[in-house]
């Protein structure tokens, strides 16, 4: 068994299992607060601090897992091809919109941090909090964040977006898909991607295109905000 744990196998195999579960559990009750991506997050945790498992020994197998979300995140282009023709009719709204959320993210994210007496480290860590992980860490590193804390935030923001979003969206009377699918993808990236694409498939490749648009929108603004506040 410690044999084991040392090796990256250990927590590629932890991940897979916890997180088969708790879809499965997912599956059998429909319960949305037992999000699988939540509930295998605070399982492993809760496995770790129970066992006295270093998480460094963990993690190297996360790293594994980590780089195939460049390649997850490519495959949400299929339900966007296959729904191209109303994307397109509705190409710039959907821009404006993604545009706005990226701009809307980024200053709340950044200003509620600063509010609160952040350091110059904690409100960058922030900055790219709603982008999908791959660009999050990419834009965190390029501008002095925390990159473990940018991570953390990225997931917690997804997994709140997976878990409320459809309802806050229904309760704001936000009911067409195409601008639920926008506003979960610009908000919260894959996680809330995957739960979109469980109620409607154009939504989930209007979610799709957002995570992209944000990504790139995200990528642009932040500079130009670091060169007229200088953050």
């Amino acid at each position: 068994m410690t044999e084991l744990v040392t090796t990256p196998l250990f927590g590629i195999i932890l991940t897979l299992a916890t997180f088969w579960i708790a879809e499965l559990v997912y599956r059998r009750t429909g319960f949305i607060l037992l999000n699988p991506v939540f509930v295998s997050i605070c399982s492993i945790i809760i496995f770790l601090k129970m066992t006295h498992i270093d998480y460094a020994a963990y993690a190297s197998g996360g790293k594994l897992l980590l780089f195939l979300l460049g390649p997850s995140v490519v495959a949400l282009a299929l339900p966007l091809w296959q729904r191209r023709e109303q994307i397109l009719k509705r190409k710039l709204p959907i821009l404006v919109g993604v545009c706005a959320g990226a701009l809307s993210s980024i200053i709340s994210a950044a200003g509620t941090a600063w509010l609160l007496g952040g350091s110059h480290k904690v409100v960058l860590s922030l900055v790219p909090k709603s982008v999908t992980t791959p660009i999050a860490i990419g834009i965190s590193e390029k501008i002095g964040g925390i990159v473990p804390l940018t991570a953390a935030l990225v997931v917690l923001t997804g997994c709140i977006g997976a878990i409320c979003g459809p309802e806050f969206c229904r309760l704001i009377r936000i009911r067409k898909a195409t601008s639920m699918g926008l506003a979960i993808g610009t908000a919260s990236h894959g996680i809330g991607t995957a739960r979109v694409l469980e109620e409607d498939r154009l939504a989930g490749a209007v979610s799709g295109l957002a995570i992209g648009l944000n990504g790139l929108a995200t990528a642009i603004l932040v500079p130009l905000l670091w060169f007229l506040f200088g953050w």
